[in-house]
């Protein structure tokens, strides 16, 4: 009998009861994916990566910063890059970067290279959809944007369709929904598209 695969495993967990939501997204936080890592493979290890030449637990390019998180389960490690960023998800300054703001990145990173090894990984499905180009900003619920065909955004939503034929229509436009009001023509454009 074959053994099923660290990926196998840890993607056949049912996190359900774990997942939480913020504003529209649902994740599942850093301690729970730890939790249940370390419960099917005990021997699992993080790796908070530091740069070098400084000693921080943080890297820079002078103008924003990000983090290394890497976890290694039997002699596989996954490495996930993540910018540290504000609760709109755009980068930090570096002149504006704390303490708090890089624990909180490299635990949001810790979740997402457990992610990789297959727990939760449909969780950050749709992650890579095109952000919205807008003029409203400072809302407080992100309101949706009609897309329109031959539009700027419609340009990058096609780009994200065009590389994520595989998820299937269903998929991309539910995950399209979450920034954007989606048409029956809409619809029928983007299944050509993937055609």
């Amino acid at each position: 009998m074959k053994t099923k695969s660290v990926y196998e495993n840890l993607s056949s967990i049912n996190i359900k009861d774990k997942i939480e939501t913020k504003g529209k997204m649902d994740y599942l936080s850093w301690a729970n994916a730890w939790q249940l890592l370390k419960k099917n493979y005990p021997e699992a290890t993080r790796v908070v990566y530091e740069d070098p030449q400084t000693g921080w637990n943080y890297f820079t390019d002078g103008r924003s910063a990000w983090v290394k998180v890497g976890i290694k389960v039997n002699d596989l490690e996954h490495i996930d890059y993540l910018p540290i960023m504000d609760f709109r998800n755009n980068a930090v300054p570096i002149d504006r970067v704390t303490a708090t703001d890089v624990n909180k990145t490299i635990q949001r990173s810790t979740a997402k290279a457990i992610a990789m090894h297959g727990l939760g990984l449909s969780l950050w499905t749709g992650e890579d959809v095109p952000e919205l180009v807008t003029a409203k900003k400072n809302t407080t619920e992100p309101k949706l944007v009609e897309l329109k065909i031959n539009d700027e955004n419609w340009v990058k939503v096609m780009k994200y369709v065009s590389d994520n034929k595989s998820l299937g229509l269903s998929k991309i436009v539910e995950q399209l929904e979450r920034k954007y009001k989606v048409t029956s023509t809409i619809k029928k454009s983007i299944a050509s598209a993937i055609k």
